[in-house]
C-alpha cells in the first residue's frame, strides 16, 4: 500500500482551520467555563489571557497547537473576546514569538490532560481500535486516517506531524493485509496450492486460462448450457477450498474475489505468492455462490421457456382443431335441445335423439369434445411429453450435483426431487413416490388407473412445482447470493430478545401489539369520519351504482397551465446558462464536490496516477454515453489513451466506489438552496426504466411490451424530491416493481433518508403497505383506479355515511396480535440489514398458500392501505404532489435516455455485474448534470433578481433541473479541458440572453 494516500484537501485541513466553525462547534469548543475564566485570568495583560484562551480552545478543536497562534478564523476570535471582556487586540502580535506562548503550551497539556502521540499507551490502545476497524471493514487508508484523527481528539492527544500519523496509518493497514492473507491460506494443502496456481496457466488446447474459463459464466439458456454451469459449479466445489474456522469478514472476501474476478491473469500472477494464494482462494470460496446462482438463474428460465411454450403449443394446436370443436359442439348441442323440448314424453327422449342424430355421430362428437377441451387448471401436459427428451438432456445433471433446502412449504417439492435422483440411480428397492408434491391439476396424469404413478408426469409435475417454489424462496441452494433462504439472518433466541427493546424504539412501536393497534385504531376511524364529512364538498369525488353495488369514482386532475411568469422565467433562466459540453460539467463537478476522491484502487497496491479525476470522468462518460472508449482516446493526452482509460476502468469502476460518489453528489445537491425550493429531502419515488439487451444473457428476461422480440433489464430508481437519484436496481425482464421497492430503500446510502415513498400504481400490495409502515414510512402510491380498490374498517358498527357501502370488508386484529412479536422481528431484521429485502418479499407475497406472518402483514397493511386511499381522495393537493414527484421520474428517464445514445440505446453487457456498473455510472453522470444544472439555475436566479426580473417563488418551485437541449452537449468527440477560471472554484459566466440561441 502506497505511504502517501492523502488527498491535497486532506492535507491542507489536518491541524488547521478549514474555515469558520458552525454556531454548534463554537458553542461545543470555544465555550470557557469558571474554571477556564480563573485560569486565563491569572495572566497578565491582555495579549497573553488572549492568546491563553486562543491556544487552549484551539487544541480542543483541532488537537493540537498552531505554529502562529492567532492565525485563527474571525469567528473564533470574536467569540473568545465576547466572553473575555475588556480584552484588547493591540498587542496581540507580539504574542507570536513571546516565551510565554511556549509556556502556555506546557501549562495547557499538565493542566488539561493533554497526552503526547510518544506516550507508549496512546499507541497501543489506537492500534488495537484501529486494526479492529481495519479488519472488520473495507475503509480506505485516507477514511481510516480521519477516524484515527477524530480517535486522537477525542482522547485528548496532540495530533503528531502528518506524515507521521499516515505512515502509522499505512503500517496497520500493511499488518492488516499480511494478517488477512495469512489466515486464508491456513489450511490449504499442497495438492489444493497447485491446483490453485494451475488455474492462472492455459490448457494445451486453448489461450485462455482455466480461471477465465470459471469467470466465464452462461449466456445462453438451454439444457446443455445449464448441464455446462452444473458442470462449472462442480469444478469449483471440487477444488475442495474451505475457509478456516476463524471468521473472516464477508466485505474482505468480497473485495479479493472482486479482483481476481475483473483483474487480468497476468496481473494476479505478479503478486507476491502468499496474497497471490489467498486471493485465489476468496475469489474459489465467493465463486461457489455466484456458480450456484447462475445454475439456478438458467434453471428457472429454462423451466419458465418449457412451461410457457407448453402453453403456447397448445394455443396453437386448439387454433388449428377449432373447426372440429364447433362441429362436436353441434351436434351436441342439437341433442341437448331434443332432451330439453317439453313436447317431448321422457320414455320417448332416447329414441328422438337417435332419430334426429345417429349413435355412431353423437359418440364420435362426444369423443372430439373430450379430445378438444381443457380443463380450467389445464398443465398442457400433452405438449409437456412431446418435450421430454430436451428435460433428459439436464434432468440427471440437476438431480446428481444440485442440492436443495427447503422450508416447510417447500418439503414436498424436496421430497420429489429426492425420489427422482434415488430412480435415476436405480436405487433397489424403489421408494414409493412421495404423493404430497402432487397438486389437483397434475392428480389425473400422474396416478395411474391403477393408482400407480406416471414417472414422466410426475417428473413434470415435480419440475413445475419446483419452478414456482423456487420463485417463492419455499426452495433454495446455499452457498448463494440471490436464491439462499431469506430467513436464515432472521433475529431470534437471546439475540431478539436483546435487540427487541432497541428495535421498538427505533421503530417508534410498542413490545406490546394493544396500544399500537388502539392507535392504529383511532387513526382510521378518525380519518374515515372526516374524510366523510368533507364528502358533499368535494367535487373530485362521486358515487354511481352499478348493477346492485355502490362505486366510488375519482375524476382524474385537470392539466394546471402554466402561468406566463413561469413561461417568462424558464426562457430567461436557460437563456443564461451556459453552453458546455459533457466533459466539461464532469470535470467542472468534480473540482467542486471531489467525487472523483470516491473512485479508489481495487487493491491500494498503486498509488494514484497524475491527472486521474481526467480518466475517471472519460470512463465514466463512456459507460453512460454507451459508446464505449473510442470517441474519448486521445494519444497525444496521457489521461486519455486506451491502456490508462481501461487500468482505470478495471480497477477503480466498481459497486462501492460508484456508490460511495454518488453519496458525495447527493451531499453536494443538498447543500444548494435551490434544491431545497423543490423539496426537503424527505420524499422520494421509485420507477424502472427499461433497456433491450441484445447479446446472449441468462440477466435478461422477456417482455413484449417493454423489448418486444427481444429481452432486457429493468433499472429500478429512487429519485428524491431534491431530484437526485440516491439508489438504483438493476432485473432481469421487467419484476414485479412491489418486490423490489423495498430493497431500493433499504439499500441507499446517502444523508438524505426519505420517509414518504411515492410510486405507480403497479408497486403496492397489502404486505407492501405494511412492511412500510412497520419500518417507519409512509408508502403513498398512485391510485390509478379507486373503484376497484378496497376499504376496510375495524369498527363493524361505526357509522362512515356515504363511505359504508365501500367499508364492506374488516381487518382481523386477532391475527395482527397473535404475530405481533413476529412482524416486529422481521422489522427490526430487515432494519438491521440481516436478511436480504427481495428475497423477504418474494416469500411474504400472499399465494395460494401464504404463511400466517403474511396474512397477519396483510391484515396490517389493509389499515394503511385504507388510510392511504381515504386521503388520497380527499386531498387534491396530496395527488398533486404524488404525479409532480413520478413526473420528475420520468423526466430524469428522459435525460438518462438522452445521455445513454450509443448503441441505440441498448446495453450490450452479459454479465449482471457489468449491467450494474453502467446504469449506476450511468445514474451518476445524470446526477452530476442535475448538480450542475442546479448550480446554474441558482446563479442565474440570483442574476435575475439582481437584474429586477420578477422572481416568484412558486415558478421556482416548478423548474427543472433535467433540462438539456439547448446548452449541453452530449454528443460528439469529447474534450476534456475546463477554464482555467473554473479550475480555481470559480463559476463560468453566465450567457447573454440577447445573443443568438441556435
Amino acid at each position: 500500500m502506497p505511504v502517501h494516500f492523502l488527498t491535497s484537501e486532506q492535507r491542507a485541513t489536518y491541524g488547521r482551520y478549514a474555515g469558520d466553525p458552525s454556531a454548534d462547534e463554537l458553542s461545543r469548543y470555544f465555550h470557557l467555563d469558571d474554571a477556564d475564566h480563573v485560569l486565563i485570568g491569572n495572566k497578565r495583560g491582555d495579549h497573553n489571557r488572549l492568546g491563553f484562551a486562543l491556544q487552549l480552545t484551539t487544541v480542543r478543536f483541532l488537537g493540537t497547537f498552531l505554529e502562529d497562534p492567532i492565525d485563527v478564523p474571525d469567528a473564533v476570535l470574536q467569540t473568545l473576546v465576547r466572553q473575555l471582556r475588556g480584552i484588547t487586540l493591540e498587542k496581540m502580535h507580539g504574542y507570536r514569538n513571546a516565551n510565554q506562548r511556549w509556556e502556555h503550551t506546557t501549562e495547557i497539556r499538565l493542566r488539561y490532560g493533554f497526552r503526547e502521540w510518544v506516550d507508549p499507551t496512546v499507541g497501543f490502545r489506537l492500534s488495537r481500535w484501529l486494526y479492529a476497524l481495519s479488519w472488520t471493514g473495507t475503509e480506505q487508508p485516507g477514511v481510516l486516517f480521519d477516524r484515527a484523527t477524530t480517535w486522537l481528539l477525542a482522547n485528548k492527544v496532540i495530533l503528531p506531524g502528518c506524515t507521521t500519523q499516515e505512515r502509522f496509518v499505512s503500517r496497520l493497514r500493511s499488518r492488516v493485509e499480511d494478517r488477512l492473507w495469512k489466515r486464508l491460506v491456513r489450511g490449504i494443502t499442497d495438492e489444493q496450492r497447485t491446483r490453485l496456481e494451475d488455474l492462472l496457466t492455459a490448457p494445451s488446447t486453448g489461450r485462455s486460462s482455466w480461471l477465465d474459463k470459471l469467470r466465464s459464466g452462461p449466456i445462453r439458456i438451454s439444457g446443455r448450457a445449464l448441464v455446462k454451469a452444473i458442470l462449472r459449479l462442480q469444478v469449483v466445489r471440487d477444488l475442495g477450498i474451505k475457509l478456516p474456522a476463524t471468521a473472516v469478514p464477508p466485505s474482505r472476501l468480497a473485495s479479493l474475489a472482486r479482483f481476481a474476478g475483473t483483474a487480468k491473469v497476468t496481473a494476479i500472477s505478479r503478486l507476491p505468492p502468499v496474497r497471490r494464494l489467498a486471493t485465489l482462494v476468496a475469489f474459489i470460496h465467493c465463486l461457489e455462490a455466484t456458480a450456484h446462482d447462475d445454475v439456478i438463474e438458467v434453471l428457472d428460465m429454462l423451466l419458465h421457456e418449457f412451461f410457457s411454450n407448453a402453453v403456447k403449443a397448445d394455443k396453437k394446436a386448439r387454433l388449428r382443431s377449432i373447426k372440429d370443436l364447433d362441429l362436436a359442439a353441434t351436434v351436441l348441442a342439437t341433442a341437448c335441445r331434443t332432451l330439453l323440448d317439453p313436447a317431448l314424453a321422457d320414455d320417448d327422449l332416447r329414441d328422438s335423439v337417435f332419430a334426429r342424430i345417429s349413435r355412431e355421430r353423437l359418440t364420435q362428437a362426444l369423443a372430439s369434445v373430450d379430445a378438444l377441451v381443457r380443463p380450467p387448471n389445464d398443465v398442457y401436459y400433452g405438449e409437456l411429453n412431446e418435450r421430454y427428451g430436451a428435460v433428459r438432456v439436464f434432468l440427471p445433471t440437476l438431480l446428481r450435483h444440485i442440492q436443495f433446502g427447503s422450508n416447510r412449504v417447500g418439503e414436498p417439492v424436496v421430497a420429489g426431487l429426492e425420489w427422482l435422483q434415488a430412480r435415476e440411480m436405480r436405487v433397489k428397492p424403489e421408494p414409493a413416490a412421495p404423493r404430497e408434491v402432487i397438486t389437483k391439476p397434475w392428480l389425473r396424469h400422474v396416478l395411474r388407473e391403477d393408482a400407480s404413478v406416471d414417472p414422466r408426469a410426475y417428473t413434470f409435475c415435480v419440475l413445475d412445482e419446483l419452478h414456482k417454489a423456487l420463485r417463492r424462496r419455499d426452495v433454495f441452494v446455499s452457498p448463494s447470493w440471490r436464491y439462499a433462504d431469506p430467513r436464515v439472518g432472521l433475529l431470534t433466541g437471546p439475540e431478539w430478545e436483546t435487540a427487541r427493546p432497541i428495535i421498538c424504539r427505533t421503530l417508534g412501536l410498542s413490545a406490546d401489539p394493544v396500544p399500537a393497534l388502539s392507535a392504529l385504531s383511532a387513526e382510521l376511524d378518525q380519518t374515515y369520519r372526516a374524510v366523510a364529512a368533507r364528502l358533499p364538498n368535494n367535487p373530485a369525488v362521486r358515487f354511481e351504482t352499478v348493477g346492485d353495488k355502490k362505486e366510488l369514482i375519482l375524476s382524474p386532475l385537470d392539466k394546471l397551465e402554466e402561468p406566463a411568469s413561469l413561461v417568462a422565467l424558464r426562457a430567461a433562466v436557460v437563456a443564461l446558462l451556459p453552453e458546455v459540453d459533457l466533459p466539461e460539467i464532469l470535470l467542472e463537478i468534480s473540482a467542486r464536490t471531489g467525487f472523483t476522491d470516491a473512485f479508489t484502487h481495487l487493491t491500494d497496491a498503486t498509488a494514484r496516477a497524475q491527472d486521474m479525476s481526467t480518466s475517471l470522468c472519460a470512463v465514466l462518460l463512456a459507460e453512460a454515453c454507451n459508446t464505449g472508449p473510442e470517441p474519448l482516446i486521445r494519444y497525444d493526452v496521457p489521461a486519455l489513451r486506451r491502456e490508462r482509460l481501461a487500468w482505470v476502468d478495471q480497477n477503480y469502476l466498481r459497486d462501492d466506489t460508484l456508490v460511495a460518489a454518488n453519496a458525495l453528489l447527493v451531499a453536494a445537491q443538498n447543500r444548494v438552496a435551490l434544491a431545497h425550493a423543490w423539496g426537503g429531502g424527505d420524499v422520494a419515488s421509485a420507477d424502472g426504466m427499461r433497456f433491450v439487451v441484445p447479446v446472449r444473457t441468462v440477466h435478461a428476461g422477456p417482455n413484449p411490451k417493454y423489448f418486444g422480440f427481444g429481452r432486457g433489464v429493468t433499472w429500478y430508481n429512487l429519485l428524491s424530491d431534491q431530484c437526485s437519484g440516491l439508489n438504483a436496481i438493476t432485473v432481469p425482464g421487467t419484476l414485479r416493481d412491489s418486490l423490489i421497492l423495498l430493497a431500493v430503500v433499504l439499500e441507499q446510502k446517502t444523508e438524505l433518508q426519505p420517509t414518504k415513498i411515492m410510486t405507480d400504481t403497479g408497486a403496492y400490495s397489502d404486505v407492501v403497505f405494511g412492511l412500510f409502515r412497520l419500518l417507519g414510512y409512509r408508502f403513498s402510491p398512485r391510485l390509478a383506479d379507486v373503484g376497484g380498490t378496497r376499504f376496510w374498517r375495524i369498527d363493524a358498527g361505526a357509522d362512515y355515511g356515504d363511505l359504508n357501502s365501500l367499508a364492506r370488508h374488516s381487518v382481523s386484529l386477532g391475527r395482527i396480535k397473535a404475530n405481533w412479536d413476529d412482524l416486529l422481528r422481521l422489522a427490526g431484521s430487515l432494519k438491521l440489514g440481516r436478511i436480504p429485502a427481495t428475497g423477504i418479499m418474494r416469500t411474504l407475497q400472499t399465494g395460494d398458500r401464504p404463511t400466517q406472518l403474511a396474512l397477519a402483514l396483510a391484515e396490517f397493511g389493509r389499515i394503511e392501505k385504507t388510510l392511504h386511499s381515504l386521503n388520497y381522495i380527499d386531498d387534491e393537493n396530496r395527488r398533486r404532489v404524488i404525479l409532480r414527484q413520478l413526473n420528475r421520474g420520468e423526466g430524469r428517464h428522459s435525460l438518462a435516455r438522452d445521455v445513454f445514445h450509443g448503441k441505440r440505446g441498448e446495453l450490450c453487457q452479459r454479465y449482471r455485474e457489468g449491467q450494474e456498473d453502467q446504469l449506476s455510472a450511468l445514474g451518476l453522470v445524470v446526477n452530476i448534470i442535475v448538480l450542475w444544472n442546479t448550480i446554474y439555475i441558482d446563479a442565474a436566479l440570483r442574476r435575475l433578481r439582481q437584474d429586477g426580473f420578477p422572481v416568484r417563488d412558486e415558478d421556482v418551485a416548478r423548474l427543472s433541473p433535467f433540462i438539456h437541449e439547448r446548452h449541453i452537449n452530449l454528443l460528439g468527440r469529447y474534450s476534456f479541458a475546463v477554464p482555467e477560471a473554473v479550475t480555481r472554484g470559480e463559476l463560468r459566466p453566465l450567457r447573454n440572453p440577447n445573443e443568438h440561441i441556435p
